[in-house]
């Protein structure tokens, strides 16, 4: 049998290279369509559970596309559409579904207002790619957005519908909404280097977390997308009242 040229065969090589990242952001898609499909049926659980995975197809494409060196605009602006179904529209119809339904023309105002804004994120995100520091997301993020919805529907999907707490499910989407077309500051986690040497104090909170994860599960993704989300906005009000203390204290004499 006669092998195949060597060019032939780097070309299907090259080729398969491309799809594949194609391959993850299509799965986004189905996680978020699919989930889509739950909430609708009531099984809002299940739903929040193919946003988190989704979550994670997500950040797997975008690596796997920079690891093979196949980024294209093509592939950046895939993966933004996907992300508007699986990030923007699948959890605020989640919300609107599991409670917000109640308040009648404001229950989808502000899911719309989320969806939107998860838009402008993302459109916003193409536009900058290459002229920010890369550890760094200017905005939260449109996938830890809808994990911290995710999160509320995995410890509460069957809750009573009190008025307090479809009133901290809406007042949460707009605050998600806010923080993602906001320049807060994230860390991106691109990074994170586990071979660098680290202080003993980083093993404060991975103990914290550790001890969260192990007697209250339950709680574990939602206080974790609670603190990614407000580190942000509380990064910021501490580099300010840094700069400000600097600014404040008077020079000493040489």
């Amino acid at each position: 049998m006669k092998a195949a040229p060597r060019g032939r065969v780097d070309h299907r090589l090259r080729h398969g290279a491309f799809l594949l990242p194609s391959a993850f952001t299509i799965g986004n898609i189905f996680l978020g369509f699919y989930s889509i499909i739950l909430a609708l049926a009531g099984r809002f659980e299940t739903a929040g559970v193919c946003i988190l995975v989704a979550g994670v197809a997500d950040s797997l494409d975008g690596r796997l596309a920079r690891l093979t060196g196949t980024e294209s605009e093509f592939g950046k602006e895939f993966d933004s559409l996907a992300d508007v179904i699986t990030f923007g529209v699948a959890p605020a119809l989640a919300a609107y579904l599991w409670g917000l339904i109640e308040l009648q023309r404001a229950g989808w105002l502000v899911p719309l207002f989320y969806v939107v804004a998860t838009a402008t994120r993302l459109a916003r995100f193409n536009v900058q790619t290459g002229r920010i520091d890369s550890r760094w997301f200017a905005g939260l993020p449109s996938p830890a957005a809808a994990g911290a919805v995710a999160a509320f529907l995995l410890v509460a999907p069957d809750a009573d519908w009190r008025p307090w707490l479809i009133g901290l499910v809406t007042g949460g989407l707009v605050g998600l909404g806010v923080l993602m077309v906001s320049t807060f500051r994230y860390w991106s986690f691109k990074s994170l280097d586990l071979r660098r040497p680290r202080s003993y104090r980083v093993a404060l909170p991975i103990a914290a977390l550790i001890l969260l994860l192990a007697f209250y599960p339950e709680a574990f993704l939602p206080v974790v997308a609670v603190v990614y989300a407000l580190s942000g906005p509380v990064g910021w009000l501490v580099g300010r009242l840094i700069h400000r203390g600097r600014s404040a204290a008077p020079e000493v004499p040489r």
